[in-house]
This record gives structure tokens, sequence and C-alpha cells, in this order.
């Protein structure tokens, strides 16, 4: 389609704000190349970035923009080039995060409704409202994977209240953040990212939960604060298929008797081979949920042990680093 090829050729890395563009139209791919590299390679010329777009799939026509500073920057390279068919043109002034933003319509999943700070003004007057903006750690609930958690604990929130929650691979928190929301309990959040930790204690502050959340740098389940925390009552595991491969014995292991075990972040194809791998540690699937092609499996399980009568730890913000899920 028209437009949608662009490709950069040239990107100063201490560049200023680009606030002019020239643009060369009607070129042919070829063509939009050879202007591209020789306003790259001109000593002269000082551009902050050269692009090239195709404008007419058709007619296979092609331009070459070049990003400036200024106007005067812009005039002087049309100058130096010998084109004067060349067009000069400003940069709108336009905030394309908020525009980006603007994309990311809100999403209900059951009780929860998971809106981005521009839409602050369309929170319901019932349910769970959690704001959550896209940024730098995943999981804002418009992937089928973090809906697809959110369905299930709604369901799950429907017959019983869950007193210990760990929520691994937290992400942006919003797992965690939800079930402290709607229990009102302690959640306890991990990461093998630091910012993912860092962005959990930022959305907890939002959404106005941050003395229930307990957010750690933690690979795998060997951390020590996962270790006093156990057994859960509820474990959100959104991450992939294979580290929840590798980890079925130990997220096992920590699931109080009767506790649910939320996975997800695999595909439809892979969820046999999931199931398998946790049914073989005594668990009972209990609930799948399918959005497009992701999956959400529920596992219980269903041992009568006593349980533990251990504290919940206080509130840590940093923790063990490590290689990755498989270390647990």
């Amino acid at each position: 389609m028209a437009g949608d090829n662009p490709a950069i050729f040239f990107w100063n890395p201490a560049m200023q704000v680009a606030r002019v563009t020239l643009t060369f139209p009607n070129l042919s791919h070829e063509a939009a190349h050879g202007m591209a590299e020789v306003i790259e390679n001109d000593f002269q010329l000082d551009p902050l970035a050269v692009t090239i777009n195709e404008t007419d799939e058709a007619q296979n026509l092609w331009e070459t923009v070049a990003w400036f500073e200024d106007d005067e920057t812009a005039t002087a390279a049309r100058a130096h080039l010998g084109n004067p068919d060349a067009i000069i043109a400003l940069v709108p002034d336009v905030d394309w995060v908020r525009r980006s933003l603007e994309g990311l319509a809100p999403v209900t999943a059951g009780r929860f409704f998971l809106h981005g700070s521009h839409d602050r003004d369309q929170r319901r007057s019932s349910g769970i409202s959690l704001e959550i903006d896209a940024g730098t750690a995943f999981g804002t609930g418009h992937h089928g994977t973090t809906a697809g958690c959110l369905l299930a604990l709604d369901e799950i929130l429907k017959r019983e209240r869950p007193i210990r929650i760990l929520d691994l691979g937290c992400g942006t928190g919003v797992l965690a953040i939800a079930a402290a929301k709607a229990l009102k309990q302690k959640a306890l959040a991990t990461d093998i990212d630091g910012e993912a930790v860092r962005v959990t204690f930022g959305n907890a502050r939002l959404n106005r939960v941050t003395p229930l959340i307990t957010a750690v740098i933690a690979a795998g389940l060997h951390h020590k604060v996962i270790k006093q925390a156990a057994p859960f009552d509820l474990i959100f595991a959104n991450i992939l298929a294979r580290p929840l491969a590798n980890l079925a014995q130990s997220l096992s292991s920590i699931l109080a008797p009767g506790g649910k075990l939320i996975l997800s972040g695999l595909t439809f194809d892979q969820l046999r081979w999931i199931k398998a791998c946790y049914t073989a540690r005594g668990l009972v699937p209990a609930r799948c949920i399918r959005n497009g092609n992701w999956i959400a499996l529920v596992m219980v399980n269903p041992k009568t042990k006593k349980r533990s009568g251990k504290n919940f730890p206080e509130r840590l913000s940093a923790g063990s680093t490590g290689s990755g899920w498989e270390d647990a």
C-alpha cells in the first residue's frame, strides 16, 4: 500500500527536533534510493534523517524525504542539490505519543475495564477500572493473553476470594493490580526485568493500590520473597510456553491446596503440551479461555494438605537477577 514502506537510510544520533522536510517527489524506486545516498554522503548537507516512501503503488512512484532542523538549512540543501522542484514543508506539531495511545481503545474483561490515561473520562461507574498506559513493559490488556487472564480472574472471583497472590512475569503489573484492587488483598509481582518492576510500582501508585503491591526482580521462583510467601491461592504466569513447561514442577509445588494457577502466553497449538506438563504434576484443568489464537488455561491443585501459616512479606523494591525463567 502506498506510504506503507518507509526506509530510513540515515539517522543523526545527536539529532535535534526535525521541524522541516525537503521532499523529492515522483521518483522511481532506484532514483529514490540514489537521491537518499547522495544526501547522506554529501558532507555539506546535515540532515537529521533521510527516508524513502512509496507514494503510488500502481505507478511505482517513490519520494525521498530529508528532515532538517529549520527552514534555512532545508533551503540551502535544496539549492546545493540543484533541484528547485523539491518541496519544503513544515513538520506538523503533533503529539505522536498521544496519537498512538488514542489508537488503543479501552478493553472490557468481565468486571475489569482497562483504559489508558487518554480515556480516563470513559471509566465506568460500576466494575473495576484499571489505568495502564502502553510503555516499556508488557501487558496493557490489549493483548489476548492479558485479557484472557483477566477473564479467568473474573470467573474465579465469582466463587472464591484468594488471599495469597503471585503474578510471575508481571510486566506492567496489571494482573497483580487487578487482583489486589478486586480483593483488597496484597499481591506479589515478580519479573526478570527491573524496568517491569519500576513500571509496576508506578502503575500501583496510579491505581491507588501501592500498599497492596510487592514487586521484586526475580528470575524463576528461587527468590526468598517468593519462598516466604508460598503457598499461593492464586498464581498468574503470563509468560511463554517453553518457560511455562520448564516451570511446571516449581509452580505446582508452590500452589496451595485448592489454589488456582492461570497460565497464559501460549497459543492454541501449544495447549495440549502445557496442559500435559501440569496434569503430570497432579494439577487438574478447570477452564480454558481462547482469545484469537491465544489461550489462558486455569489449573487447580486438588490436594488437601495443611496450609502454611507464614506471613506475607513486606513490600520490597529490588532483588536478585538471573538469566531467565529457566533458572527456576
